[in-house]
């Protein structure tokens, strides 16, 4: 028996030991550790879902028989800026893509030890975001107030055949109006006067243009008559665009400022605990900013498929 044991023990041993080797959990998965894992399947998740917005976008997009032109829609800026297509979103996609590039060098000092380096690229990214944030308040603000859009009404359309203007009498006017051409009407506010149409850089007021009508609500009509294509001879008075577009840019725009502010809040606490030493602490090469830099490429990744959806197609 003492020879059994002998012979048996050391197999045991080195079992037992193998075995304890393989369920220490010291080895980390695809050699990352759990922080980025959980963040890069946080962000595939996330990638699902503004990928359902923007295809449920595309779908009521092309399913619309009209829909806003974006030169026409978002062609105004700050300080009195009109007819001036994309400048001012251009300008919010730059600082987006800028902080963008500071994050990437807060993560670069953050892997050199460099606490003070970490934290002024922080902060810098952190500034970026909220220059978009800003900028984003004002287009929903002139959106809104400017333009009179909400998520159930859309004052931008576009026509889709040829056809000319009636004036009051059901007449023709004299001016007619080709397929895409886009208008804009703004609702009457009490102070300013008659409600005025906009129409290729040209204000009409209604009464004095035979092809606007107001109703007893203060909003503008166009009332036309198609003499082409599979509507030929019909008479249409067109108010709005499809309420899908207002509600559509709203949410998406929305839901993604919102990820941009959370972002910002998570940089502004990433910087208070950089400058608190804790990361220097941990020696773990700032790995937290790593993980926030990881959030924030992703928030700019988004954003151009953003851009290239509502203001580029």
């Amino acid at each position: 028996m003492a020879t059994t044991e002998n012979v048996m023990d050391p197999h045991v041993e080195a079992h037992g030991h193998d075995g304890a080797a393989d369920w220490t959990g010291g080895s980390e998965p695809f050699r990352v550790s759990y922080g980025k894992l959980m963040m890069w399947y946080f962000l595939v998740s996330d990638a699902f879902t503004f990928a359902g917005f923007l295809i449920a976008y595309g779908a009521l997009r092309f399913s619309s028989p009209s829909w806003p032109v974006p030169d026409f829609v978002f062609s105004t800026a700050p300080f009195g800026i009109h007819h001036a297509p994309l400048i001012f979103v251009t300008v919010m996609s730059f600082l987006l893509i800028i902080s963008s590039v500071t994050m990437v060098r807060g993560v670069q000092e953050g892997h050199r030890e460099n606490k003070g380096g970490a934290l002024f690229w922080v902060l810098m990214t952190a500034v970026g975001g909220l220059g978009f944030l800003g900028c984003q308040a004002w287009e929903w603000t002139n959106l809104i107030k400017t333009e009179n859009m909400s998520v159930t009404r859309n004052p931008f359309g576009s026509f889709t055949a040829d056809g000319v203007y009636l004036d009051m009498e059901g007449k023709p006017s004299k001016e007619a109006f080709h397929a895409g051409s886009s208008y804009l009407i703004h609702r009457h506010e009490a102070g300013h006067g008659a409600a005025t149409a906009h129409e290729g850089g040209h204000a009409y007021k209604p009464g004095d243009h035979p092809g606007y009508m107001m109703d007893a609500d203060g909003f503008v009509h166009r009332k036309f008559q198609y003499t082409s294509g599979p509507y030929a001879g019909q008479v249409q008075v067109e108010s709005f665009g499809p309420k899908a577009f207002g509600a559509l840019f709203f949410f998406i725009t929305g839901f993604h400022g919102f990820h941009v502010f959370t972002g910002v809040l998570l940089l502004l606490i990433l910087a208070v605990n950089i400058a608190s030493g804790l990361y220097v602490e941990r020696k773990n090469g700032y790995e937290m900013v790593e993980k926030i830099g990881l959030y924030w490429h992703f928030v700019d990744l988004v954003w151009v498929f953003v851009f290239l959806v509502f203001y580029l197609l």
